[in-house]
């Protein structure tokens, strides 16, 4: 591959698993299912949060939520934004000389840290319209020689402003193929309960998947016609899972575990098991274009490039687990918490578990959860785990997933796993303190920004939370102030 290296990133809304290519039944997806028969399909990819806008932050610089400052949606109402000091996809791309550009969803700001050359911002779901302006951006770029990261957010498969719709219900460009999905042909995720109101918003679904997927088709045809695509790294992924209870916002695996299919221009098609992360998507990038930042002289940045991945089916040790932090999603829906994964175990620490978990406006108001709320269950269920333990959830969750891969049986609580459980604690401390969260608690407040008293003498009692029947802190086990944060944070 000589000359410009260009990348085409495609971000989808909402979608989870729901894609032939990852084994689901009754929907066929061709052209994802296409795309990823030519590149790499990544089984183990993570999303670091399960929420649009700090989800795509991530992808966007590389850092997690709380390192980035894009706590939860960057809405009119809530206007959470990226900190101005942190560089960005658009901003390191456009100092190498290439031609940035969006085009559909943003929902990431203050707009001057995302530089975008060329912003063509729309909620549309026309996904033929989407693909005519990418067509224009290709030719533009091949006419005047310029190398290129275009990102696509496309609208399709989000909820739209209907209690149980997904913006089928329109006219679309002619171009366009009508799903024709019905409640019979949908499969039920196991994280679901099969309900009326569920079959409906799942075909729905599936007829919003139907179009996202010829958008897909679209713009890769276009790409095609440019005569680039054998000069382009393409990058296919999702921002948070399926618009559901158990799914979206949580960061259980459903909410977290979502597609990525990555094809370089140069490498044979594979399906990899290695476990990675969103945080790898921009380092990924750099890599590829040639960019020096590709390793970030702050160490902010601690994911870790995919391009020798990319093509091969070999296990590597490099990724054998992952970390993700959720703050916010709405402004009114703080329920900060925390996790860290490896291939059989699932640690979840939950900082504010005294609050009820919250709804997002979106999951509340849909037939789906109606119809939960109204079964009239002596014990109602939400998939497989009980409503109650859904809403109120202890300050730490581990699972065993090769045994429970719904994440239903909590085992922070049995003396078998304490071992274990003690491990992961320190893995996810360790991450938090590289990572300078400043939701590392102990004794129920900020170590992060308490730390400076610890020279003076404060004792933080080394406990998680505060216990208002034992206040003191005298006699006591101190937490050890002596900790690093960042870079000299040592990880094994």
């Amino acid at each position: 591959m000589a000359g410009q290296k260009n990348v085409l990133l495609m971000v989808a809304d909402d979608l989870g698993k729901q894609l032939s290519c990852y084994g689901a039944k009754g929907i066929q997806t061709p052209n994802i299912d296409k795309l990823a028969g030519q590149g790499t399909l990544f089984e183990y990819a993570f999303a670091s949060t399960a929420s649009c806008s700090g989800s795509r932050s991530v992808i966007y610089t590389g850092l997690h939520t709380h390192q980035n400052g894009q706590y939860g949606l960057a809405s009119h109402r809530h206007h959470f934004v990226t900190f101005d000091h942190v560089e960005t996809a658009p901003l390191l791309l456009n100092q190498i000389g290439h031609r940035t550009g969006i085009i559909g969803k943003i929902h990431v700001g203050p707009i001057s840290i995302y530089p975008w050359e060329i912003k063509e911002e729309s909620d549309t779901r026309d996904v033929a319209v989407i693909s005519d302006q990418a067509r224009s951006f290709f030719q533009n770029c091949k006419e005047d020689k310029k190398p290129f990261f275009l990102t696509i957010g496309f609208i399709d498969p989000h909820r739209d402003r209907t209690r149980g719709g997904f913006g089928n219900p329109h006219q679309y460009d002619p171009r366009i193929g009508e799903g024709t999905y019905t409640t019979e042909d949908v499969e039920i995720p196991s994280f679901m309960n099969d309900s009326p109101g569920a079959r409906l918003e799942l075909a729905e679904y599936y007829n919003s998947i139907h179009r996202l997927d010829q958008g897909v088709g679209f713009v890769l045809d276009a790409l095609a016609d440019s005569g680039l695509a054998s000069s382009t790294l393409v990058i296919f992924l999702s921002d948070n899972g399926p618009p559901f209870m158990n799914s979206k916002t949580t960061l259980y695996d459903s909410g977290v575990q979502l597609p990525l299919i990555v094809k370089h221009p140069e490498k044979e098609s594979a399906i990899s098991r290695a476990m990675v992360s969103y945080i790898d998507i921009l380092p990924t990038i750099l890599d590829f274009v040639g960019h020096p930042a590709k390793v970030d002289p702050a160490q902010k940045r601690i994911g870790q490039s995919l391009l020798q991945n990319l093509g091969s089916t070999s296990d590597d040790t490099r990724f054998d687990r992952v970390f993700g932090s959720h703050t916010f999603h709405e402004v009114t829906n703080y329920w900060p918490t925390r996790f860290i994964r490896d291939r059989r175990y699932k640690y979840h620490r939950n900082l504010a578990w005294r609050l009820d978990f919250p709804f997002a406006s979106d999951i509340y108001g849909s037939l789906s959860w109606e119809d939960v709320r109204n079964s009239g269950d002596k014990e109602i269920f939400l998939g497989k785990r009980k409503l109650k333990d859904y809403f109120f959830r202890g300050p730490e969750e581990l699972y065993d997933l090769e045994n429970d891969p719904l994440e239903v049986d909590n085992l922070a609580g049995d003396p078998r796993y304490h071992g274990l459980l003690d491990s992961m604690r320190t893995l996810l401390e360790e991450w938090q303190r590289r990572t300078e969260d400043p939701w590392l608690y102990r004794d129920g407040v900020s170590v992060w920004f308490n730390r400076y008293h610890f020279p003076a003498g404060l004792k933080i009692p080394d406990r998680l939370d505060f216990d208002v029947n034992r206040p003191g802190n005298v006699d006591v086990k101190a937490f050890n102030g002596n900790v690093t944060w960042g870079a000299d944070v040592k990880s094994d």
